[in-house]
């Protein structure tokens, strides 16, 4: 008769296993804040930095020079009174004609001239605090 050996795992393999998958899951979950969060500021940053730094030079192209602070970045989206007939926007897709929102559903800032950058303008985030002027802004400076 052919022995037949039957192979299996025991109970303490199966436990330390669930221990380890426990483990694991219990700093993905503590650490998220800190994953996300991040990369929020990224996405921010790279909205400031990049996506309406394309917009405004497009803008700037058609009409001369960038949208003045009261104009602010609405003028993205819709003609500035006075300036229909160069304007050739939108410049950027937003739902509703409404000015983007940065991660934290808080307006993006917008200067020009900028205070930060005297010879360009100033776009920015307030952060996660929502709090203007504060170290976690972030701008295209």
């Amino acid at each position: 008769m052919p022995s037949s050996k039957l192979s299996a795992f025991t109970l303490l393999e199966i436990l330390v296993a669930l221990a380890i998958v426990g483990l694991l899951a219990g700093l993905a979950i503590s650490n998220s804040d800190k994953i996300f969060g991040q990369s929020q500021e990224a996405v921010a940053r790279v909205f400031v930095r990049d996506s309406l730094k394309t917009a405004l030079v497009r803008y700037r192209i058609d009409l001369g020079d960038y949208p003045s602070t009261n104009e602010g970045l609405a003028a993205l989206l819709v003609a500035p009174a006075g300036k229909a007939e160069r304007w050739r926007g939108p410049y950027i897709e937003a739902p509703g004609n409404r000015a983007p929102t940065d991660p934290w559903g808080e307006a993006y800032r917008y200067r020009f001239p900028g205070t930060k950058n005297t010879g360009g303008y100033d776009l920015y985030s307030v952060g996660p605090d929502k709090t203007d002027g504060t170290e976690d802004d972030i701008g295209n400076w």
